[in-house]
Order: C-alpha cells, then structure tokens, then sequence
C-alpha cells in the first residue's frame, strides 16, 4: 500500500525530523499538541494539526484515545511514534490495528516481549545470543535473589524487569548489602512501572554501553546498519553518543551485528529498532545482549550520517509493506558522526532543569553538520516534557576530525532566553578520556565535580551595559537633557548600572556617547568604548579589539551569545542606603527552576527557624526543597499547584529581631 496521509504521535525535535522526511516522500503530515505546544514547530511544519488536550502527557501525548481520535478525524493511515510516549506501548499498537490504522513500528507481540526485560532475555537466549550471568525468570521473591547471587557472583546488578532509565536499579558489591537494595528496588520500579518484578546480573566492570541498529521487513529480511557507542551517559541518561565505537575491531563488529540481527529475528520483529551491548573496556571482544528498545532512537542521526540511510523512510516504507532495498553486504560505515544532546538544564547548579521563552536561536552550519531541533524564536521551553531541545550532529573523515567539528558547532550554537548544558557538552569533548576514546558509562558522573562554568568577564558587563544603554538612547533627540550622555556644568556625571552574572554583582559606569565612550568597572581602570546596535546585533570595540554579540533581553535579563560563549546578565537595583529602607536581615526565597509548587510545608505567617523547608518545587521529575535561610516570620507568595518561572519570589522571610544580648554575642 502506499500511504498519503501519517500523523505524528509526538513532539519536539523528533516530530519535525519525521515531518521532515515525511515531507520529502511526499506524504501529508499530521501534527498532534497540547496546549502547551499549540505554537510549537512541529505544528508549524506539519500539514495539518490537531489539538489532543492540556499540558500534562497523560492527558494528551499519552492518551491513546485521544490520537486514535485525531488519526480519524484527519484521515491518517499510519501513525509514526517517534520516541517515547507510547512508541513502546503494546496496547496502543493493538489499538491501531483494531481501528485498521497502520502502527509504524513492531508488531505488538514483539513490542510486549521486549519490554519484558526477563522474556526478553528468554527470547534471545533461545537464538544463541549471549546474555549477562544471571538470575531472571518470573516471580523471584527477596529470598530466591538472595540465595541465587552467589552462584552469579558479586558485584550484582538488581535490576526491574519493567521500565528504564535506571529507575529501580542497584550495583551491590557485598551480600550483606542486598536485603535493603533488593526493598528499596522494588518500592521504586513499583512506584515508576507499575510492576515491582525484579532480576540479577553480574555487575560488569568498566561498562561500556554499545548498541546496534537493525531493520527487518515483513519477508524476513534483516539487516544491521552497524554500532553506536553510547558510554557517554549521566545517571543512566545518554549525552553524547557516536558511530562507529571506538573500542570494537572488524571482527568484533561483525559478531555484534549477527547477535542484533538474531535478537530481532526472536520475536519476528518489522521496523526499526535497536538491541544493546553491555561490553566491558577491560574485554572488549566479550559482549552481552541488556535489552531491545523498539522504535527510533534518540541517537540515530550518527548512523543515519555514516551509512547514508534515512531510517524514517524505511521505516515508512517497511510499514507500507515494501521489502529492504538494502542487504547486509550493501551495508558500508563511512567516517566518522557524534551526536551531543542540548538540554534545558543548569550544569553549574547541579543540573536542575531551567526554562522560559526562547527569545533567539543561533544555529551552526557547514559540511558535516546537521542540526535536529524543536526550537525556533518565541518557543516556551516549560516542565510539562523531557527537558531534551536539540540536537547537534557533526560527521567527519575519523573521530579526531568529528570530534573538533561538533566542538566548533557547539560553539556556533545559542538559546538566547534558555539556560542549557552547551558549555557543559564541551568541557566534555575536551576531556583526555574522551579524546582517547577511553570510555565507560560512569566516565561522565565522575567528571561532573570537576566543571565550572565560565565566569562572566568585564567585557560581557560592559557590552550588556552598553546594551542598555543603547536602549535608551533616543533615536532623534530634541532636546540635549534628554540624551543620557552624562553632560554637566564641570565633570560629566557617568551612566551607571548594576549587574549580577554568575557570583558577581558590578557597577558599570559609562560616560560619553555610544560612539565614543569611557567604561568603567567598579573601581577598575577606564576603558576605551564604541557600541553600535543594529536590531539583535550588538558590536562592541573595547580598546580598539571589536566584539559581535547576538543580543536579546526580557524582564531585566540580558543574554549575549558570540563565538562559543552565551552569557545571561541580570540588571539589579541597587541595595538600600539607608537602614530602614529594607531590613538587613531578611531574605527572600526564589525558585531555582521553573516548575510546580508540590508542597508548603509551613502557614503564612508562621515562625520558621533557620533550616526549616519552606516550600518545594517540581519539575522534570526532579523536586527542590528550599529552606529558611534566618529566623523569621513567614510571608508566602505561592500556593500547591502554582506554576513558577526561575527566580520567581515564593516567600519572604522578615528576620525576627535579635535582643541586645543576641546581638552581644555575635559580636
């Protein structure tokens, strides 16, 4: 059959790459959105859009009856998954074949058995693909584990059958310490899954996550498009991945793509899909099969960019009943691709998500370069989805040369509005081990204490300085005192503001003209000043060395992206001069992320004590307490359920008056 009409149950960057090859088959697309996406860019780019519900995914992008209903009333014949969501969901594979709606993806049988990490590992057994040492068979209690995990040998692997993303697992290394993991596993793959069903490996030291891309037809033709070495991950969530992987030699790979192949061939898999390798650095020709995810994955630009297939066509068109045109022997790897993941999160403040409107984009260019994206200016990046916004694709000759191409593109890229982790995702590519290709999946927790991000120089204060300034400007002034040049009868008075960049806060005094000006840091040595600003264009010339800055500014945030930096300003009022213009010792209480207020732990009014949690927020799964910093009575400004920006004021805290002997004794 051929297909006219496919509608996308997905969104972000991965929505608008499948609209993007959906396109160029020249088959009608259909977006789906929330509310909180209704200006999103896969409904931009789509054909048509439909409306699935609000924000939250379990009433719209997880909801099968909802895209089972927009796939009707648009007249759609497929629907692609894209990743997540309910691309691995058996029951929503069912439901579009009882409404003769075609499921581009794996029959449901196989999707089912797969996600069943114990059948699973059954499945491929059978075939002779070799599995982790283990325990894993249905209905385990805490004692069979226990008795069992000599004979697997320590350090052991709980892992739950259901689900991923390191949810519910735990590395034991004595068998003292594997009664509470095996408690504290099931209470967490229960409460993430559903199902609290638990199993035992051997712990593989030095793992390297290696995994496999494969595709097979409905005729029995299977295929595999060669390895992605994925090790590069932070708490079980991959980074940075890239084909081929450094560690495997030819004879290696083969092996590795005849086991992927016998994994699909287990449960008559169709479509695309991925089996992943455990594989450890210390016996790198020693591999064992961990799991089948069937769908797309995240990372599949890299092999799509070394083998010169599009692996949405094909699985468009292997949906539609047509054999591979492909054999394995026309199968050829050719250089070298990485792939980094952009995410909305703080590196420097433990990773917590971050958010807002993105007010510009700076995206790279050039041979090599692909860039996958949900992005575009005016983009609300919110707390309802995965924190996940781009991702940026560099191939090459070797890995040493794809290496430097993505740390150049890296540095070509901006989200001017949007904390992200790019600076993060250098320090990375930078590092010995990686450059080696020394690489194992704790490699990037273990180098996470050693970043710090860039502190803001007095160059960025004073282009942001100069920014405001110029904003102020009047384009064709009439009368002299309304020109901010600081003119006056004897010594001209400077234009002065105050701004707050990572741990500093700093005066900038600007006195003159745009074109002609002083600029002076605090008390440091006066600078030689020329500023010009053309729309978002800001060009700053600093004792005659000349700047380019991209430029946007919302709610007194300033943020410049130039070559391989971004940097967010704050403008700031100034502190109080006089001691009963605000109390000295009170404090304030800001959110850290945009998110959801979970909990308020406290009346308004209410005495607190230093360390007492106050409030909390969510968001991305991930929840912050915030604390009472001094003693005081309690004035809240948020409720449960409140939705907050970065830096939004919860509460205030009016520091309780210290008597006479307090304050003796602090002094």
């Amino acid at each position: 059959m051929t297909f006219h009409t496919v509608l996308v149950a997905n969104r972000g960057e991965i929505a608008v790459r499948v609209i993007r090859t959906l396109r160029a088959m020249g088959i009608r697309s259909v977006a789906v959105f929330s509310d909180a996406d209704a200006d999103a860019r896969h409904v931009a780019e789509a054909d048509d859009a439909v409306r699935i519900g609000p924000p939250p995914a379990r009433e719209s992008y997880l909801s099968i009856d909802a895209i089972l209903d927009a796939a009707r009333r648009t007249g759609a014949q497929a629907v692609h998954p894209g990743y997540g969501f309910l691309s691995e969901n058996s029951d929503f594979a069912d439901a579009l074949e009882k409404a003769d709606i075609v499921f581009i993806g794996p029959p449901a049988a196989a999707i089912r058995t797969m996600g069943d990490k114990i059948a699973a590992k059954a499945a491929v057994s059978a075939f002779g693909v070799p599995v982790v040492p283990g325990i894993s068979r249905p209905g385990l209690t805490d004692d069979d584990l226990i008795a069992g995990a000599g004979d697997v040998g320590y350090p052991v692997l709980v892992k739950p059958s259901a689900g991923g993303g390191g949810k519910g697992m735990r590395v034991v290394h004595e068998p003292s310490e594997l009664a509470a993991a095996l408690t504290s596993a099931r209470r967490e793959a229960g409460a993430a899954f559903g199902d609290d069903t638990l199993f035992l490996e051997r712990f593989v030291r030095n793992p390297r996550h290696i995994e496999v891309q494969v595709l097979a037809d409905g005729y029995g033709n299977v295929v595999h498009l060669g390895e992605r070495e994925c090790s590069l991950q932070r708490r079980h969530q991959k980074v940075i991945e890239e084909a081929p992987s450094p560690l495997l030699d030819a004879e290696t790979r083969a092996r590795i793509g005849a086991a992927a192949r016998d994994t699909a061939r287990s449960v008559d898999y169709t479509g695309a899909g991925t089996v992943e390798f455990i594989v450890s650095a210390d016996r790198p020709d020693e591999f064992f099969f961990m799991e089948m995810n069937t769908r797309l994955q995240v990372e599949h630009p890299v092999t799509e960019m070394v083998t010169g297939v599009d692996l949405v066509e094909l699985q468009v068109r292997i949906a539609a009943g047509e054999k591979l045109p492909i054999a394995q022997d026309d199968v050829t790897l050719t250089g070298h691709a990485i792939e980094a993941r952009i995410y909305a999160e703080d590196p420097g403040n433990g990773f917590l998500p971050t958010g807002g409107q993105v007010l510009d984009l700076v995206e790279p260019q050039g041979p090599g370069v692909r860039v996958d994206s949900g992005l575009a200016p005016g983009t609300v990046v919110g707390t309802d989805y995965d924190p996940m916004l781009a991702k940026v694709i560099a191939h090459a000759d070797d890995r040493p040369a794809a290496l430097r191409a993505l740390d150049r593109a890296l540095s070509d890229t901006a989200v001017l509005g949007v904390g992200t982790n790019i600076e993060f995702l250098r320090f990375l590519l930078a590092d010995p081990d990686v450059v080696a290709g020394q690489l194992d999946t704790g490699l990037l927790d273990r180098r996470t204490a050693d970043f710090t991000p860039a502190a803001p120089g007095d160059e960025e204060l004073i282009a942001a300085a100069a920014y405001k300034w110029l904003r102020s400007w009047p384009q064709a002034p009439t009368n002299l005192w309304d020109v901010p040049t600081g003119w006056r009868i004897g010594a001209h008075a400077p234009t002065t503001v105050r701004l707050h960049a990572g741990e500093r806060t700093d005066h900038v005094h600007l006195t003159g003209t745009p074109r002609a000006a002083t600029a002076v840091v605090e008390d440091g040595p006066p600078r030689i000043l020329a500023a010009r600003l053309d729309g978002d264009r800001l060009a700053v010339t600093l004792d005659g060395l000349r700047t380019e800055y991209r430029v946007a500014a919302t709610d007194g945030h300033i943020w410049l992206a130039r070559a391989g930096r971004t940097a967010a300003i704050d403008t700031v009022r100034e502190a109080p001069v006089r001691p009963d213009d605000e109390h000295s010792g009170d404090a304030e209480l800001v959110s850290p992320m945009p998110g959801s207020v979970v909990a308020v732990n406290v009346e308004d009014g209410a005495t607190v004590e230093t360390g007492a949690v106050v409030v909390a927020v969510e968001a991305m799964k991930m929840e912050h307490a915030l604390t009472a910093p001094v003693d005081g009575v309690v004035e809240l400004l948020v409720a449960v359920g409140d939705q907050v920006k970065v830096g939004q004021p919860l509460a205030r805290i009016k520091a309780t008056e210290k008597t006479d002997t307090e304050k003796a004794e602090q002094s």
